[in-house]
């Protein structure tokens, strides 16, 4: 999170929203946003959400399945990432995330499957 600088903006009920600067950390060798960092973002906000619908005390949340779709090229700026709720169970927790740029266009729309796991002790 620090190393690509997503920072958490917004929250509420069955969301939650990150940006992350579009640069050189996150480039392609094209000079585009690589495919790979709009995976981190995606994972990392939908994992965080998943947080949300837990206790942190007695439960964890692994990333089972991620799948993206990348719409759109970006080269600098900002993207912002917004998780939101398919399906909330017992042991898994479906979202699907839109990451998107400053105008609100679609840059990635990607699905993320988390499991619940009972915390060892």
């Amino acid at each position: 999170m620090e190393t690509l600088e997503i920072e958490f903006i917004d929250a509420g009920d069955g969301f939650l929203k990150a940006k992350m600067p579009v640069n050189s950390r996150v480039h392609q060798p094209m000079g585009l946003l690589h495919g790979g960092a709009s995976a981190v973002l995606a994972e990392s906000v939908g994992s965080a959400a998943s947080m949300m619908y837990v206790d942190p005390e007695k439960e964890e949340i692994r990333g089972i399945e991620l799948a993206a779709n990348h719409i759109r090229a970006k080269k600098d700026g900002y993207v912002f990432g917004t998780a939101r709720i398919v399906h909330k169970g017992r042991t898994l927790h479906l979202w699907e995330i839109k990451i998107t740029d400053e105008e609100d266009k679609l840059i990635s729309v990607c699905k993320l499957t988390n499991i619940v796991l009972e915390r060892k002790s």
